[in-house]
């Protein structure tokens, strides 16, 4: 019954006081929008991150040549490499395995021109990698058996050499000069940590090795992709391939000339990056509630000097030091609860503001509002609102009811 009467009491007091009340208020709506809004748009970059990664294919593990200057003489990764690790004699828990020859090139078409990342690559890269076509076909075991000048194109890379992105197919393109046949165009999945993977071109990978990309060793590669088995299998078919490599390597101990990494380390790093990111915008946000809860404070500590006669009476007339304690109290929760409520609304537009904008410029963004982060903030927002009132509140409940009748 007294919380019910503090609580009429505290909606006619910001009623009296409007302007005051809601200029007060606002210091709160902008703290819980800033706060809900970033950590929202930090999740939604979070999932965007991790699913691009996700999407180059499942249970991959990342070959790579160690380019630490402290290891000596490293050897260079090679087509024997991939042969080795695709045994399933010595590595039963790899599935698949796909060496990359990769390099920029020029490449014109119809008085366009662009530069862009040229992949030499087998035919069980678009499996492993979860690669399709929207029109054409995969490069298959012919083309690289008879070194095909055959190209896929990635829609970007499409798009800027011929305007479009289909009815490609038997259309011809010049890499570093050189006549290649369009055979096919690839599925749009967009960007990755890998780089854009819509501005590619896919050639066989014998091609690349003898007409476009010239290494030494003639059968190194760049990159080795493997895919385990199954996602529980994916530590174990780590460790086969580094003991392979190791072997036939023969590094020495600590001293491996390759590196291994799976997609749980891409998505470790992801998250601990974006995590980062969020808590420190989200700390930055926070600062705004701080902000609004100095105000609160400030208004309520003024409001108590205007009613210091008003308070006096109450005490005088029986009013106990509770009832004055929890009638401000109220009165300063009240002010944050409300802004708290309206801040979520506008931190909900926010994200879903800056979601569309994300979209419309290339970046797809979907800003995650959960529950807990609506409970957090409007927790957070209503504990200010008790902190930041808890002083005034004192100061009024402690006063003398002689000394504040004759207050003037």
């Amino acid at each position: 019954m007294v919380f019910v009467q503090s609580l009429i009491e505290a909606l006619e007091s910001l009623a009296t006081n409007k302007l005051r009340s809601g200029l007060t208020i606002l210091g709160i709506v902008i703290g819980v929008a800033a706060v809900i809004s970033m950590l929202s748009i930090g999740r939604g970059a979070e999932a965007t991150i991790t699913g691009s990664i996700q999407g180059i294919g499942t249970n991959l593990i990342f070959v790579f040549r160690e380019m630490n200057g402290e290891i000596r003489n490293p050897k260079p990764l090679t087509l024997g490499d991939a042969q080795a690790i695709n045994d399933p004699f010595q590595a039963p828990s790899i599935a698949g395995v796909a060496p990359v020859l990769q390099s920029n090139s020029k490449v014109t078409a119809g008085g366009e021109n662009t530069v862009t990342v040229i992949n030499g690559v087998t035919p069980d890269y678009g499996p492993l990698r979860n690669i399709n076509v929207t029109e054409g076909e995969f490069i298959n075991q012919e083309h690289l058996l008879g070194q095909a000048s055959v190209a896929l194109l990635g829609p970007a890379t499409a798009e800027a050499l011929f305007g479009r992105k289909a009815g490609l197919v038997g259309e011809t393109v010049r890499i570093e000069g050189r006549p290649f046949r369009i055979i096919g165009i690839l599925e749009s999945v967009g960007g990755s940590s890998f780089g854009n993977q819509d501005d590619q071109i896919l050639v066989p990978l014998t091609t690349a090795q003898t007409r476009l990309i010239i290494r030494n060793p003639r059968n190194r590669v760049d990159t080795i992709f493997a895919q385990a088995i199954d996602a529980g299998s994916v530590p174990q078919a780590r460790e086969e391939i580094a003991q392979i490599l190791r072997s036939r390597h023969r590094t020495e101990v600590g001293a491996d000339d390759f590196s291994i990494f799976t997609q749980e380390d891409f998505l470790d790093t992801a998250r601990t990056i974006t995590n980062v990111l969020t808590i420190f915008l989200g700390g930055i946000a926070a600062i705004s509630l701080l902000v609004g809860g100095i105000g609160i404070m400030n208004i309520m500590l003024v409001s108590v000097t205007e009613r210091t006669r008003e308070i006096g009476l109450r005490k005088a007339l029986g009013a106990r030091r509770v009832d004055i304690l929890v009638q401000f109290l109220v009165e300063s929760s009240l002010l944050s609860l409300i802004g708290g409520l309206i801040g979520i609304l506008l931190g909900w537009a926010i994200a879903f503001a800056v979601g569309k904008v994300a979209e419309s410029s290339g970046t797809p963004i979907s800003p995650s509002i959960g529950l807990d982060v609506v409970l957090l903030a409007t927790l957070f927002s209503t504990a200010v609102g008790l902190f930041f009132g808890l002083y005034p509140a004192n100061r009024a409940a402690s006063l003398e009811p002689v000394e504040a009748l004759r207050y003037e």
